[in-house]
């Protein structure tokens, strides 16, 4: 059974995180609430952890999940970021988006698009930054989802749907709404998926 914390959205507190770290570093997957919906994850550099989400989620391979990051500086070590892309970036994040971006090497490959794209996300989410920060590198991230597809926001649920798969679940208040899509890997923006946030600006 799955460890279920209750913790504080805005100051986490730090045994919790230190628990979710702890899992992590051991290749085990956690869930947590972004700024868009509950996501399930692993070490960036686990490829055996990033076997399990896949597996988890049925995701095809051409199916990318996100890369969280805690600032634009991760960003950049992971995505190749045009000047006009970094623009936008810094205007927007954090925030509920999504940012399709060209791969870098330090991608593992089992990640990788047939485009060699990654999603970049830094959600304004303290106990995201916070677990981030203390992993010191990104999470690998998808969305907690039903099997058809619909957002799970109920922690409770997620324990119980994931049970034997997700070692600890961090719960706190989330929106339950998807992020913004958005391609940046041409000189002009292009929504894949318009979900929370402002896009007027691409107006």
């Amino acid at each position: 059974m799955g460890v279920i914390f209750h913790t504080n959205s805005v100051n986490p507190q730090r045994r919790h995180i230190a628990r979710v770290v702890e899992v992590l570093e051991q290749g085990g997957l956690a869930s947590y609430p972004t700024d868009s919906t509950y996501g399930i994850g692993c070490d960036l550099l686990n490829k055996r952890a990033i076997e399990k989400i896949y597996s988890l989620k049925k995701k095809e391979r051409h199916k990318p999940v996100s890369v969280l990051c805690s600032d634009l500086k991760d960003v950049s070590k992971y995505a190749v970021v045009s000047n006009s892309a970094y623009r936008i970036l810094r205007r927007m994040l954090p925030g509920p988006y999504t940012f399709v971006l060209p791969a870098t090497l330090l991608v593992p490959k089992i990640m990788l698009t047939p485009r060699k794209t990654i999603g970049i996300r830094v959600p304004d989410s303290a106990i995201v930054r916070s677990i981030v920060e203390a992993l010191g590198r990104p999470l690998i991230s998808a969305s907690a989802t039903r099997e058809d597809g619909s957002i799970l926001n109920d922690p409770q649920e997620i324990e119980r749907r994931f049970r034997g798969s997700i070692d600890v679940v961090i719960a706190a208040d989330c929106p339950g709404e998807a992020s913004s899509i958005i391609d940046l890997t041409t000189d002009e923006p292009n929504v894949i998926r318009a979900g929370r946030g402002d896009l007027s600006w691409l107006q």
